[in-house]
């Protein structure tokens, strides 16, 4: 199959703006090895990709902690919702349908302004749903997991952009995690009904919140370029996608971990 040569625009080859998807994979002079191979790697770019994933990342979890907040300390809502469970389906369903929409389709999540509209309605949905199972809990451990989440982020943050550790290359742990926490869903699922769920609620909580944190420290070195894996920079909606859903993750089996439930 013959590629469309695509010449890169005056912005491009001066190093100012990243080159585009198609400049990328039709060869890009400006940023290109001798053999014609693209250094995605490129100082420049990599600064740019990460800035844009982190400023949009940043506005994803404000808009969270928004909703969470206001579900959580708002007597009015916090009533509503828990009387109208109906509309949590009806937002898991968006959330699962532009969730598939952006992971599915390569040149959707690439396109503005689409991409960043299906990754708006995608993280109210997920506020939604976070809102609304946080409502349940004591407010101050709501509070103590938001905290314990944002430390626990920070810091795997740091040791992943400072670490010479390559966790990109840890993926049979990672998926020997996965399975493990699936078989422990399943577990649970046929317990539940014998007893013991605080216990199995903290020890999933536990198991859970350790699998994300490893997932979070990979997809943190996806966006540095300089390891055995790395995101295209045309792909910075889903990789605040992936780090997103990552933290989301990590406050939801928290929660579990100190689950006091309001009464």
């Amino acid at each position: 199959m013959t590629q469309k040569k695509v010449s890169p625009s005056d912005a491009t080859v001066a190093g100012t703006l990243p080159p585009s998807y198609e400049e990328a994979n039709a060869g890009c002079p400006g940023y290109c090895y001798s053999d014609g191979a693209f250094l995605w790697d490129d100082e420049n770019i990599r600064r740019v990709f990460v800035r844009k994933v982190y400023s949009i990342l940043m506005l994803q979890l404000f808009l969270t902690l928004a909703v969470v907040s206001l579900f959580t300390f708002y007597d009015p809502v916090r009533f509503y919702i828990q009387t109208h469970p109906g509309l949590y389906s009806s937002f898991s369903l968006l959330f699962l349908v532009t969730y598939l929409m952006l992971a599915c389709s390569g040149d959707l999540r690439r396109t503005f302004p689409w991409n960043l509209l299906l990754l708006f309605v995608f993280t109210f949905s997920m506020s939604f749903m976070l809102g609304f199972i946080s409502s349940y809990y004591n407010t101050r451990s709501v509070m103590v997991c938001v905290g314990i989440t944002a430390v626990v982020c920070v810091c795997v943050t740091v040791f992943s952009f400072q670490t010479k550790i390559d966790v990109t290359s840890f993926q049979g742990l990672l998926l020997n995690l996965c399975l493990v926490l699936l078989i422990s869903t399943l577990v649970m699922g046929f317990l539940v009904p014998f007893g013991l769920v605080p216990l199995l609620h903290t020890l999933y909580g536990v198991l859970g919140a350790v699998t994300f944190t490893m997932f979070l420290a990979f997809d943190t070195q996806l966006l540095m370029g300089n390891r055995q894996y790395a995101l295209s920079p045309e792909e910075y909606v889903f990789a605040a996608l992936a780090l997103y859903l990552d933290i989301v993750y990590i406050f939801t089996h928290i929660l579990q971990i100190f689950s006091y439930s309001s009464e």
